[in-house]
């Protein structure tokens, strides 16, 4: 009896998708108010996860979707790192 493990799923904050959890950029608020990328998942603090395409953290940041789902404002360096990050993946979906 091979069981399959559960692929845990998110919703993307920005197009409502949801993708495996793997597939996502993880934004977190931490317990001192500052933003960060985490890049492990385990970080503690209030996140949000976004898809790992360039439409997403566009609409993210013309939206301010993360601001209003983190409640605090979300530096300009995060979006810039998110589309670096992007970049050097390669994985534009």
């Amino acid at each position: 009896m091979n069981k399959t493990k559960k692929v845990p799923l998110r919703k993307c904050v920005a197009t409502n998708e949801q993708h495996p959890k793997k597939e996502m950029f993880r934004i977190v608020r931490t317990p001192e108010g500052n933003v960060i990328i985490d890049e492990k998942g385990k970080a503690n603090g209030r996140g949000a996860y976004l898809s790992k395409n360039v439409e997403a953290i566009i609409q993210a940041k013309k939206k301010k979707i993360l601001d209003k789902n983190l409640e605090v404002l979300v530096p300009e360096e995060i979006y810039e790192l998110l589309l670096s990050k992007l970049g050097d993946t390669g994985d534009e979906r």
